[in-house]
């Protein structure tokens, strides 16, 4: 393990990162227990935390489970994963406080040991109104404390990525329990017009963000089995390919040069017409396909060099579909219409 172990890097982007992400935690339980106090002058200052960090950490968790599909409907979303494992950590330490000031207050005055308290001191397992929900807090802060522990690299690694992706996808598993905790909890012992509007209207946004995702992925999926069905070929994703450079894919024994540039992607015969120089290896200056030998061009659309000169190179049919580009293995001759596709 010491070998292999990197410590966690906070660049500057994260560390900006967990401080406005303390700050904003800091002042919803500031603002939290200053309203919850005016409005219940009676309630202790330990009361007031624990309901302000449990709602903090479901909150948080709502807002962790949005990110995935979020960004599966639109990449302009996908800065927010680079993030989302330090978000993951804050909620379970928040978590973490909820409970630790739970069993503080309500069972560290007796004489069995608190969390053996906490798991015998209610076992109405068979009644609706007196379920002993706090059971069900305590095993989804069980679950949240193993992904909290694996979120390094580290275990990514030495787990494998398949398991550690079943591990990590308990996460529901513990939404499903924390809110069992809440609705058997909070919304019974202390009805809440506010906290069941907040609660359902989470609910509601998960479930319909990971409906709709699910359903455009399906969508995709059709359309890339439909495309593969007319020849075309998965070559890779669309992020593989740099702005302005190529990604070079061999199609049906012939090496194929797919651009991407302006919002378009164009593929086109590795070979440039001079002296067979490899046009993938270029780039795109002034709107053409630059060989990086002798500085022959050519359209990315058309695969034609650009008036007064003649020479053409094939060029194929591409397609998008999500995330992931396509491309017929079949050349077209050069200098015909554009066969690239938009992004």
């Amino acid at each position: 393990m010491s070998l292999q172990y990197t410590a966690v890097g906070w660049n500057r982007q994260k560390r900006l990162y967990d401080t406005v992400l303390g700050c904003c935690a800091a002042g919803y339980l500031l603002v939290f227990t200053g309203v919850s106090a005016a409005l219940h002058p009676s309630a202790t200052l330990e009361t007031l935390l624990i309901r302000g960090l449990g709602t903090l950490a479901l909150l948080m968790l709502h807002v962790i489970l949005c990110i995935g599909p979020l960004c599966r409907l639109d990449p302009r979303f996908l800065p927010l994963l680079y993030n989302r494992r330090h978000l993951g950590v804050s909620m379970f330490v928040t978590a973490l406080a909820h409970g630790v000031f739970s069993l503080v207050q309500f069972h560290a005055l007796g004489d069995v040991p608190p969390l053996v308290s906490l798991f015998v001191s209610n076992t109405r397992y068979d009644s609706l109104a007196q379920f002993p929900f706090q059971a069900l807090g305590a095993v989804a802060l069980g679950i949240l404390f193993l992904m909290a522990a694996t979120s390094h690299d580290f275990w990514l690694r030495n787990l494998s990525a398949p398991v550690w992706k079943r591990l990590h996808m308990a996460v529901y598993l513990a939404y499903a329990l924390l809110i069992g905790h809440v609705v058997l909890g909070a919304l019974q012992s202390e009805p809440s017009l506010l906290l069941s509007g907040f609660l359902a209207a989470g609910m509601a946004l998960v479930v319909g963000l990971h409906l709709a995702a699910g359903f455009q992925e399906r969508r995709i999926d059709a359309a890339r089995g439909a495309a593969q069905a007319h020849g075309f070929v998965d070559v890779c994703d669309i992020k593989a390919i740099p702005e302005k450079r190529a990604r070079i894919v061999s199609l049906a024994g012939e090496r194929v040069a797919v651009f991407r540039h302006d919002g378009r992607v164009s593929a086109v015969s590795n070979v440039c017409q001079h002296q067979n120089g490899p046009l993938g290896e270029g780039r795109i200056i002034d709107g053409c396909i630059t060989c990086p030998w002798h500085g022959y061009q050519y359209l990315p659309e058309t695969g034609a060099s650009p008036p007064p000169f003649t020479e053409k190179v094939p060029v194929f049919r591409t397609q998008v579909i999500g995330d992931r580009v396509l491309v017929h293995p079949q050349p077209l001759p050069g200098g015909g219409r554009s066969c690239d596709a938009r992004t």
